[in-house]
């Protein structure tokens, strides 16, 4: 069996050409098991599983759980709102108990940036980054890109846009990753104020005009704006952030031509997308959901086969 060459998925940046490939083929497997009556597969039935959330989430929990209980997995779900570390206990010490009780995998989203590489560093345990602050969302990513080859086949050469809010959002950044890897042109769109200074760096472009970005691109990723992470105004309002940078039906139609709409969600209807685009035939974010759970399941497989379960 082809293995991946990372024991961890901590972020995109780690993985190669081969390992996205893998788990997409993996995944298309997996696809066809949630087409089935029967909709389970016993492949982890000797692996435990710990969900850490130390953010709210709710469609991210949701498909990982999801995705771990068509493998079979047991399951324990944490969150940090309802548990010792309201009390002062370290991110370390909360981890070390879950290990005690012999886990294997561990999925974590954490406020912090780094938290999930720091974790795979000082435990005995395979770490799944389910987003570390404003750094990395790699599943998303790879559901993201899987979504979009999808509809376009091969994204080599495929100029994709991620427009609003780059600045505070570990999916923008998780997304160049696997795009560049995967021979995708990247173009990023949105107001000065929240396109993070260098990205250039990363060989993407930079436009602060939505239509001609629009224009340009086969796909496009409308990213919401995340008040929960500004301390500062980046913008004078959300209705005139809406004018010049959310997508409307009038916007789309502009462009005479088809493009594919994704957005990671959760969708603040009327400010980054109207409904009437959410729900066209242009917008793909309910395939986004179902291949969210073929992505995860394709992931923690891979991963797991990586662990001595010999050894427990």
């Amino acid at each position: 069996m082809e293995q991946l060459s990372v024991n961890h998925l901590l972020g995109i940046k780690d993985l190669n050409d081969a390992d996205i490939q893998l788990i997409f083929s993996t995944a298309d497997q997996f696809k066809e098991v949630l087409n089935r009556p029967i909709k389970k597969v016993p492949s982890l039935r000797d692996i435990t599983i710990a969900n850490l959330f130390f953010e709210n989430s709710t469609r991210t929990k949701l498909s990982f759980e999801l995705a771990e209980k068509r493998l079979s997995a047991d399951v324990i779900n944490f969150s940090a709102a309802q548990s010792s570390v309201k009390k002062g206990e370290t991110l370390l010490d909360t981890v070390n108990n879950i290990l005690a009780m012999k886990v294997d995998i561990i999925v974590m989203r954490h406020p912090n940036p780094g938290s999930a590489l720091f974790l795979s560093q000082n435990v005995n345990a395979c770490i799944v980054n389910a987003g570390d602050g404003t750094h990395e969302h790699p599943t998303q990513a790879l559901l993201d890109a899987y979504s979009i080859k999808e509809k376009l086949g091969d994204l080599r050469g495929r100029k994709i846009a991620i427009v609003g809010d780059i600045l505070h959002s570990r999916v923008a950044l998780s997304n160049i990753y696997a795009l560049k890897k995967l021979g995708a042109e990247v173009k990023l769109c949105g107001p000065k104020s929240l396109i993070p200074k260098h990205i250039e760096s990363l060989g993407v472009s930079l436009s602060t005009d939505l239509i001609k970005t629009l224009k340009w691109c086969d796909a496009v990723n409308m990213l919401r704006v995340q008040n929960e992470r500004m301390d500062l105004n980046y913008f004078p309002s959300n209705r005139e952030y809406a004018q010049l940078y959310g997508l409307n039906a009038k916007k789309l139609e502009s462009l005479k031509k088809d493009i594919i709409i994704l957005h990671p969600g959760p969708i603040n209807r009327g400010v980054e997308i109207t409904s009437d685009v959410a729900d066209s035939k242009n917008a793909i974010i309910l395939d986004q959901v179902e291949n969210g759970v073929a992505i995860r399941m394709a992931v923690i497989y891979l991963l797991a086969a990586k662990l001595n379960i010999s050894s427990k």
